[in-house]
């Protein structure tokens, strides 16, 4: 705008933002492309402005980032949210690799009684990895899509 020699106020801005951002995500979201079907899936844990927090994140094979979600809890309604969330937007896989985590396991329970209860005959299939999850470990700022802080 500035090189058209418009004058724009930043609350100008900040309304255009508020006011376009949902649309931009819709549009954004209906020309992604399809995600894999074999899903790695861990949570962190992070200081978030000061606090400590759960960093739920999810990747395909190619290490392309599907979902994250930041969480005060790690209990299994926070992991069902985050995996219901994951599968809205990016379809059901037909594997999750996870860690030991008992919050992981019942969220991927929980949806897969949520998905036979609406005639889904799909079932996310889930293998329970320690070392398949360390990807997250080495490439942490890879798999990172936003700056937190």
């Amino acid at each position: 705008m500035d090189e058209r020699g418009v004058q724009v106020d930043h609350a100008t801005l900040n309304r255009w933002v508020v006011k376009y951002s949902s649309m931009i995500a819709v549009s954004a979201q209906s020309k992604k492309r399809p995600t894999l079907s074999f899903w790695r899936m861990d949570e962190t844990f992070l200081r978030v402005r000061g606090k400590w927090m759960y960093l739920y994140r999810a990747v395909d094979k190619a290490l392309n980032t599907l979902d994250f979600m930041l969480s005060e809890r790690r209990n299994r309604p926070e992991a069902t949210s985050f995996f219901a969330k994951a599968l809205s937007s990016n379809g059901i896989p037909n594997k999750i690799v996870k860690d030991k985590s008992g919050a992981n396991a019942a969220g991927i329970r929980e949806v897969n009684r949520i998905l036979k209860r609406f005639g889904c005959p799909a079932k996310v299939q889930t293998i329970r990895s320690k070392y398949l999850t360390d990807v997250f470990d080495k490439n942490f700022f890879r798999c990172r899509t936003l700056s937190f802080g």
